[in-house]
């Protein structure tokens, strides 16, 4: 039995690969560094209200054995179009902003070279690699190796940081009011857990699951699989945030934008905090956050991309590997133009995939509550009141954040 639900496990840890990344490293950090623990309510917040859109990805494969985006179809050929738009104009960006700060932590890991041109393509190449030899397979029992040591020197990290600085903080909840404060609020929720439209991939997963599975994934045990991918990237977003609290709260150092800078920042104020013991395993950490995240996105988005654009053209040269080595290409170019404007990029992708994020909430909720679901698998009254709430709550914010510009 135990057997039969770790081999059900796969796409919801795809899922926390793809979601611990940018928000976690980076973002929660951040907000652990310039606020203290004064914006957990936020990180609790934003979990509680997209919780429903990102359960009802792997509820409405197994359901259904299809994805997301044979729904949109379903739907209305429009929707699935403007997915397919709004894709093609971000996927890019989203590759570029985990790529880079991974090239960077690699760059200061290994040495070797700090050209991080070099090293992005290096990782690029490894993750194609694994991916055109192993495929979903490979990918997915690498995956549950890589969250395990992830999640482990994670919780050493903090274990140090808890035992090193014996800081006491004020638990006090902080709101920002001002731009800076507020477009950083809206950035962090953005990313966190991840983006919404990580629902489509995670519904791609599943089905990709059932494919290579020699039994069916029950919807219970996909749901399963979802919760612990879900509320792992939850615990360790709180990781990240007292551990950008009590290491680099009370220094007073700002973040550089270059992703070099950044990463050796990053590392050289753990280690100064920590003492020189703890860089290896903060290093490591780290660097296996960003790789999880590289990788599995280089995997999602073409294959959102091969599906989707089978769907509205029918065309089967637009497959997994024309999208792959687009999105390749794609990535190394924004390498050469913004190379120097990390933190700018990823602040760029997070506050669009914020205020995208409310059309993905009333699609996947449209859908999931249609007669295109099997009615017993229609979400509870209960689930159904938080998910008009999250909506609600995605445009309030949306609307906040676009007043003040």
């Amino acid at each position: 039995m135990k057997k039969n639900i770790f081999n059900a496990l796969g796409p919801g840890l795809l899922f926390a690969g793809a979601a611990i990344g940018v928000s976690h490293l980076v973002q929660s950090t951040r907000a652990g560094a310039e606020y203290g623990y004064g914006l957990i309510w936020a990180l609790i917040l934003v979990h509680f209200f997209k919780y429903p859109f990102f359960k009802f990805g792997p509820k409405y494969a197994s359901a259904t054995g299809e994805s997301l985006l044979d729904g949109y179809k379903k739907l209305g050929k429009g929707y699935l179009a403007l997915y397919f738009i709004v894709n093609l104009a971000t996927m890019f960006t989203i590759q570029a902003a985990v790529t880079i700060v991974t090239a960077s932590l690699a760059a200061q890991l290994f040495g070797i070279t700090h050209n991080l041109v070099y090293w992005a393509s290096i990782l690029l190449l490894v993750s194609f690699l694994i991916l055109s030899l192993g495929k979903y397979k490979l990918l997915d029992k690498l995956m549950k190796y890589i969250i395990i040591f992830l999640t482990i020197s994670t919780v050493l990290s903090v274990i140090i940081a808890l035992n090193k600085n014996g800081v006491s903080f004020s638990y006090q909840q902080i709101i920002p009011n001002d731009v800076v404060g507020i477009s950083f609020l809206i950035a962090f929720l953005g990313w966190m857990p991840a983006p919404l439209d990580i629902s489509i991939w995670h519904s791609l997963w599943s089905v990709e699951k059932q494919k290579n599975s020699k039994e069916i994934v029950s919807v219970k045990k996909s749901i399963l699989d979802f919760n612990v991918g879900y509320f792992g990237t939850m615990f360790l977003g709180l990781c990240f945030i007292i551990l950008g609290a009590t290491v680099m709260f009370s220094s007073q150092e700002k973040f550089a934008s270059s992703g070099g800078k950044f990463a050796l920042q990053l590392i050289n104020l753990y280690t100064n905090n920590l003492g020189d013991f703890a860089k290896p395993i903060i290093a490591i950490a780290a660097f296996t956050t960003m790789f999880s995240t590289t990788i599995t996105t280089l995997d999602a988005s073409p294959r959102a991309m091969e599906k989707a654009s089978k769907l509205l053209f029918g065309k089967e040269k637009l497959n997994y590997w024309f999208w792959i080595i687009f999105l390749i290409i794609g990535t190394l170019l924004i390498f050469f133009l913004l190379l120097n404007s990390m933190l700018t990029l990823v602040k760029i992708a997070t506050i669009f995939s914020f205020l995208t994020a409310p059309i993905y909430a009333i699609l996947n909720y449209k859908l999931i509550t249609s007669k295109h679901t099997p009615e017993k698998y229609h979400p509870k009254q209960i689930i159904k009141v938080i998910s008009i709430a999250g909506i609600l709550f995605l445009f309030c914010f949306s609307l906040w954040y676009l007043s003040i510009l």
